[in-house]
């Protein structure tokens, strides 16, 4: 059996945010209509700070269906990604999934942001400047005409230097600011895409009508948020409401006492297929937490597998010869 293998520059070279933004979206929209099953993560923890995550989709409308396998530890963390074909079962590609898991992550706070904030918005206010902090700005660019970004780490010289790259890279002013409180102050849009384990966004902070990505937090006792910025949302929406009561630290801690508050929790499938609308007034402050989920992963790959063959890209492996 033939298996393409893309390499992390092959995907790279493949993979537009146009790419991520269509199929993420589609794949959500197909969710709704009953077309699409996503298993939750799950995690062993075979050794003290090693962990082995897996999850898995099958998306009938484009025809895939596969999983995505990684393992995190102090040395590091790698990511792959076996596309399987719907109707024959043929395992047709493996891919390298650094590149791709950040475009998609980026990909579902752009869509989200497109059907929850407000049309007019137009400023960021970043928490973080990590590895998954330059696809988060990459697709808000694509869904709203940014006018300048305020962007906020601990580490300055790092957040500096992500400040020009950024600049450069959409053609906007990007300001490394001094304080968290500072970057979000008056933003229209906020993104939290950190490593925190405790609240570093403060609901104090949020104009009336500020859209929240919170992206950063997927274990149940780390959090990005405070408890007020819970409070203010008046819609909550998340990629899937299984694998947020599982992980989502953001809702997990703050529900444990009001457990009924997640009868308020719609996924972004909802919104994408117009059954639950994903802001009401222009005054409302919106929430999209992210988990990241495997239906982005199929969606996704089964794109940059179709792009590598159509362009030649990639190499063969012989696979399950007798």
């Amino acid at each position: 059996m033939d298996v393409l293998y893309l390499r992390e520059a092959e995907v790279e070279q493949l993979l537009t945010m146009e790419m991520a933004l269509e199929a993420v979206e589609a794949a959500f929209r197909a969710q709704a209509g009953g077309q699409v099953e996503n298993h939750s993560r799950q995690r062993l923890h075979p050794s003290r700070g090693v962990y082995f995550h897996y999850m898995a989709a099958a998306d009938q409308t484009c025809g895939y269906f596969g999983g995505k396998l990684y393992t995190s530890s102090p040395t590091g963390t790698r990511f792959l990604i076996p596309l399987y074909q719907a109707d024959t079962g043929a395992l047709v590609a493996l891919l390298e999934a650094d590149t791709l898991g950040r475009f998609r992550t980026g990909a579902a706070s752009g869509v989200a942001t497109n059907y929850m904030a407000r049309p007019e918005a137009a400023c960021v206010g970043l928490l973080g400047s990590g590895h998954q902090a330059p696809t988060q700005l990459l697709a808000l660019a694509k869904v709203r005409r940014l006018a300048s970004v305020r962007v906020y780490s601990p580490n300055r010289e790092r957040c500096r230097a992500f400040a020009e790259k950024m600049a450069a890279a959409l053609s906007l002013p990007v300001e490394a600011v001094a304080s968290a409180e500072a970057a979000v102050r008056e933003a229209d849009i906020v993104v939290a895409v950190t490593t925190a384990r405790q609240p570093v966004l403060q609901g104090a902070w949020l104009a009336p009508g500020t859209h929240v990505n919170a992206v950063g937090a997927n274990f149940p006792e780390k959090r990005e948020l405070d408890d007020a910025v819970i409070a203010r949302a008046a819609r909550i929406v998340v990629d899937c409401r299984e694998q947020s009561r599982d992980e989502a630290g953001d809702l997990v801690v703050p529900f444990a006492s009001q457990p009924e508050r997640w009868q308020e929790v719609h996924e972004l499938s909802e919104v994408v297929a117009g059954r639950f609308p994903g802001r009401g007034s222009p005054e409302e402050i919106t929430l999209f937490k992210s988990n990241g989920v495997a239906l982005e992963d199929v969606a996704t790959s089964a794109r940059v597998y179709e792009r590598a063959r159509a362009e030649g890209v990639g190499r063969t492996l012989k696979m399950w010869e007798a």
